[in-house]
């Protein structure tokens, strides 16, 4: 804590001082609504919505209406809130942010804001972070609503249309924050008002606010449809990255050096800076694959999707690992979430990564999908009118939450005091030496029968602790992405005496570990972290597992120089100290200066973090401006509105773009090209040629003239339709279909933009702004395609033709799929290789020698 904040109080505690005499007024009426029958208490919800209805606000009734919920918690789960829950409760409605520690009840806490704002009758979300969560939480605390007389709804993955539709009918809606960003992105691609599901997006409150608006905010939300694209391409430069060499630069460049276009010496085929996950080719690099691919110049701006790909299968190689960032299983490359450890079924990495990495592991490289919607959750979350969201760690991230979300963190004080202890990291010089004592540390506190949570951040260290510990001969529950399947049941074993679990990250996040007596009489949980995370909140999400409501408990990190956050990050002379004072490999250090530089190193992380979520912000919000005209108008069509009005204009919007196209003002009549007026405008509006005329004098008489004649030939064209609403609804179909082809072929345009965007730096242009003024070109581009679109078939259309709404594309799937999927078995679609067989990639030799060598 600052000086500042020491002498004048932090933000959160200036906040609280406002909300205590709030909380005091909710207590205040706790005997008068226990002396409420339960017909009387029920009948509080009808009293409070005739209240509003008369011109009370929900700020008015507050006080009151929480009173209700806590007495009706009371009265059908046993659970009375208390009063940092009420706290909690008032941030919520106020659409803040409220961290609240791991076990202080924060599921009971979002009962309060939801039931106060489903008395407006404009539906409530509570988001939560999976199917499970979802549905518990709507099972227990919608005992509450329905017991107040309010309908609770819950939205999971495998249900239909319809059932959705209900769901999000209800006063309040569970739902993922997946499932519920698709549903307004499906709705966007209906073709008729009733396919609609969701009813406006009025209030939400986000359990896990962090997850969701943090760690899920760096990967947009994508349906898919299928692409044509070939996969070869990407087996072509797998066999490439295989033969490239990894050189460094001879020394280290400068920014100056950099700006001044210095050269520096550089060695091999390509340069890893795994520090922002950068791979460069260095000159010899280039020449190769020139010679590879038989082309003369790498960086022509036809061999652009070479560069590409070639970079993805470098990146495939040096910057992704098995069991890592992801895992082989069935024949398929699975992610595994950085943050949450967990496997993602469905999910794929963008941009070509994921194919580059099928064809690395040598597994069937899918086809590329094409996009046909896309949204970043900062954008979709923003369109609600109010929200809020609750998460034991949230401190870290305000300055995100606040400049991107417009919500401030508000820091709610714990029900009980903390009674965990959280011990200096154990730092040791290498990593054997590390894992020994953690294996150590497990084993004394096993002995005394106290639990003991091994935290992890890859799938690799979680094995290689449990292979250590079974050597030890002590019994143990793993809890990664292997094994996710039984999260629940160990999570719920882990507080108990002597129980030992090793679980990757959060891995069960969102499940309290409850204590046994015996296990709280040997000190309580005792969690240990094998290496620090790259964000400081995912270390405090880890630590916050113990010490529940007051229960004892203690915490210690274990770092080695050796670890990727050290090794990337921290002072390379701390290696030096350690040698210089002769530490061994199994000796414990601990100093201030240690914590210091690991501190330091992740907040550079966070702030890079940062950078990269306000990046892909910064570039939708082009496609975000883009999407509101586009789904605006779809939603015109939608509601059955008339269009004629903006078909008539179009068609007038088309003849003048023609006229103005073909014909300068300062020219004669007689010099105007007839030819290529009538080549533009014919084929889209049939009238009759158009010829000299002596009554038209310049181009504006000429314009009127056109344009009177195209309107009166669509008047004609109407007159032909016994019932108006026939070409109406013609209008409806043809501009729907019109706008959906066109605006999935943009969303592919800016996405191939985006790709090649980053060239622009090289000419000394900001990326981004050379981006949203090449976007906006493209958009302009789009709609004059939808016009002209538009009118040609409108102006063919015979009376006789069967006109009906479809969709334009069929979706195949979305990238963030976690639901369950039953799949066959797994066929071979191309030959099998075998060792011997001579090798794919031309080489001449065999390919147990050649590629077969290194898979």
């Amino acid at each position: 804590m600052g000086l500042m904040q020491k002498l004048f109080g932090t933000h959160s505690e200036h906040e609280l001082k406002r909300i205590y005499p709030i909380v005091d007024k909710v207590e205040s009426y706790r005997d008068a609504m226990g002396a409420l029958s339960d017909e009387q208490l029920k009948g509080k919800t009808k009293e409070f919505k005739e209240r509003l209805a008369k011109g009370e606000t929900l700020d008015d009734i507050l006080p009151e209406a929480y009173a209700v919920v806590r007495e009706a918690g009371k009265r059908v789960l046993g659970m009375e809130h208390y009063r940092v829950q009420i706290i909690g409760g008032i941030i919520l409605h106020q659409g803040r942010i409220a961290e609240m520690r791991t076990g202080e009840g924060k599921t009971l806490v979002s009962t309060l804001p939801a039931y106060l704002n489903a008395l407006t009758e404009e539906g409530v979300l509570v988001v939560t972070v999976n199917d499970y969560l979802a549905k518990r939480d709507a099972e227990w605390m919608g005992q509450i609503h329905k017991f107040l007389g309010l309908s609770v709804g819950i939205v999971l993955h495998d249900m239909k249309d319809d059932e959705r539709r209900a769901a999000y009918a209800c006063d309040i809606t569970y739902v993922t924050n997946n499932e519920l960003g698709f549903d307004y992105l499906r709705d966007n691609m209906a073709i008729y008002k009733e396919q609609i599901v969701l009813r406006g997006l009025k209030y939400c409150i986000i359990d896990e606010v962090d997850s969701v608006l943090i760690d899920e905010a760096r990967t947009p939300l994508i349906i898919s449809g299928q692409s044509g694209k070939s996969t070869k391409l990407y087996e072509l430069c797998d066999v490439l990255a295989r033969q490239l060499v990894r050189g460094e630069y001879k020394g280290e460049m400068t920014k100056m050096q950099a700006i001044m276009q210095e050269e520096i010496e550089e060695d091999g085929d390509f340069i890893v800076n795994e520090k922002d996950k950068v791979v460069n080719l260095t000159e010899q690099g280039i020449h190769k694959v020139e010679q590879f691919f038989h082309i003369d110049n790498y960086a022509d701006p036809e061999n652009l999707e070479i560069q590409h790909n070639v970079t993805l299968a470098l990146r495939a190689h040096n910057l992704m690992f098995r069991d890592k960032d992801y895992v082989v299983k069935d024949d398929e490359v699975m992610i595994v979430d950085e943050f949450t450890g967990r496997i993602m079924p469905g999910r794929r990495y963008s941009d070509g990564l994921h194919q580059a990495i099928e064809a690395k592991e040598h597994v069937k490289v899918k086809r590329e999908s094409k996009t046909l919607a896309t949204i970043t959750f900062q954008n979709f979350f923003n369109k609600f009118e109010k929200k809020a969201g609750m998460t034991g760690t949230a401190l870290t991230e305000e300055k995100e939450f606040r400049e991107i979300y417009n919500m401030d963190v508000v820091e709610v004080p714990t029900n009980k005091p903390v009674q965990r202890i959280d011990y200096d990291d154990a730092v040791y010089k290498t990593k054997k030496g590390k894992f020994n004592a953690v294996v150590q540390s497990v084993i004394e506190s096993h002995e005394k029968g106290q639990p003991v949570l091994v935290g992890t951040i890859t799938i690799e260290t979680s094995e290689l602790v449990s292979e250590m510990l079974r050597k030890k001969g002590i019994p143990h529950n793993v809890l990664n992405a292997k094994f996710h399947e039984k999260e629940a049941e160990i999570v719920a074993e882990a507080g108990k005496h002597g129980a030992v679990t090793i679980a990757t990250n959060m891995a069960g996040r969102g499940t309290d570990i409850k204590l046994d007596d015996e296990a709280r009489a040997a000190g309580g949980l005792k969690i240990i972290g094998t290496e620090r995370h790259e964000s400081r909140r995912i270390d405090n999400q880890l630590r916050g597992r113990a010490g529940r409501q007051g229960d004892p408990g203690e915490s210690r990190f274990y770092i080695s120089l050796e670890d990727d956050l050290m090794r990337l990050f921290g002072q390379e002379r701390l290696m030096n100290v350690f040698n210089k004072l002769g530490v061994g490999e199994d000796e414990q250090i601990e100093h201030k200066m240690l914590s210091n530089a690991i501190e330091s190193a992740q907040k550079k992380i966070e702030t890079n973090n940062y950078g990269i979520r306000s990046h892909l912000l910064e570039y939708d919000q082009v496609m975000n401006e883009q999407r509101e005209i586009i789904y605006a108008e779809r939603n015109r069509v939608l509601n059955g509105e008339s269009m004629r009005n903006s078909v008539l204009k179009m068609i007038t919007d088309f003849v003048e773009s023609v006229v103005n196209c073909c014909i300068n003002d300062d020219k004669d009549a007689k010099e105007w090209d007839y030819k290529e007026i009538n080549e533009l405008l014919l084929p889209t509006i049939p009238l009759a040629p158009v010829e000299y005329n002596d009554t038209i004098k310049n181009k504006n008489e000429l314009l009127h003239s056109l344009k009177e004649q195209a309107v009166k030939f669509y008047e004609d064209k109407e007159a032909l339709f016994t019932e108006p609403e026939q070409i109406r609804e013609i209008e409806r179909v043809v501009l729907l279909k019109v706008i959906d082809r066109k605006w999935m072929d943009h969303i592919d345009d800016m996405d191939q933009l985006k790709q090649g965007i980053g060239l622009q730096a090289y000419g000394q242009k900001d990326p981004v702004i050379q981006y949203k003024m090449m976007g906006y070109d493209m958009f302009d581009t789009m709609t004059q395609g939808i016009t002209e679109d538009t009118v040609r078939l409108l102006m063919h259309i015979q009376v006789e033709q069967k006109v009906e709404r479809e969709q334009v594309a069929k979706v195949t799937g979305t990238n963030k799929d976690d639901g369950p999927s039953v799949k066959g078995p797994v066929k071979r679609v191309e030959k099998k290789i075998y060792p011997n067989d001579p090798c794919p990639c031309g080489s001449g030799k065999k390919y147990k020698n050649c590629c077969g060598r290194q898979a």
